[in-house]
């Protein structure tokens, strides 16, 4: 999955090109099965680290995606990151984890 730019709220939100080597390696790393690789972009949206533009969105969307596959901590994140988002904002980063899922789930079948 290659990941150039986010819809976000506000229109598109760019990545620099560091991002998106950190997006690929984490996704890659969740290809061999490392559901920590998935919390690992929840932290780095949420903190705007390894150049990815700060985005609770998406941050929420991986934590949710974590959480969802049994990472703990990620469960406590997103409820961290949720306190500072509108209850649209929570509404779309649950709706993009559901396709990310869905889409997912599509590949395996």
């Amino acid at each position: 999955m290659q990941l150039k730019s986010i819809e976000g709220g506000a229109g598109r939100i760019e990545q620099s090109d560091e991002a998106l080597v950190t997006i690929a390696e984490h996704l890659a790393d969740y290809e061999q099965g490392s559901i920590d690789a998935l919390y690992a972009l929840g932290v780095a949206f949420s903190t705007g680290s390894h150049g990815c533009t700060t985005d609770m969105i998406e941050a929420h969307k991986w934590f949710n995606i974590a959480a969802s596959k049994g990472h703990e901590e990620a469960a406590w994140c997103r409820a961290d990151v949720s306190d500072e988002m509108t209850a649209r904002e929570i509404a779309e980063a649950q709706r993009r984890a559901r396709e990310w899922l869905i889409a997912g789930s599509r590949k395996v079948a």
